[in-house]
């Protein structure tokens, strides 16, 4: 069973920033893409950011220049920094593995709240 973990959601001010952390129970190398969605309030989830084995990112047109994703491979943890953030990111984040061999699998974290006040 994958288990993935978030931290480091909370509240701050716009123009702040916060770091969440994404710790996998399995080794981070076994997953072929690992990423951040998030969910606001009456909306449908939505990517933010991958980051692919092969060191590869793709981000939201609304989170590029600001959000940057990476990853600590000693620790099995992938990080997501947010930088500038708004209002319009307040939302609960959540992390995303997926591997396509030898069946597709997907797995998800409980998510992290992330509230940014104007």
């Amino acid at each position: 069973q994958v288990q993935l973990e978030e931290s480091g959601g909370g509240l701050v001010q716009a123009g702040g920033s916060l770091r969440l952390s994404c710790a996998t129970s399995r080794n981070i190398f076994s997953f072929n893409v690992m990423g951040w969605y998030r969910q606001a309030p009456g909306k449908q989830r939505e990517l933010v950011a991958l980051l692919g084995r092969d060191s590869s990112t793709n981000y939201a047109d609304s989170t590029k220049g600001r959000f940057t994703i990476s990853r600590e491979n000693a620790k099995n943890t992938v990080y997501l920094q947010m930088n500038s953030l708004q209002p319009e990111d307040t939302a609960v984040y959540f992390c995303n593995a997926r591997t396509y061999l030898p069946v597709r699998s997907e797995y998800w974290g409980q998510g992290t709240q992330v509230t940014v006040s104007s």
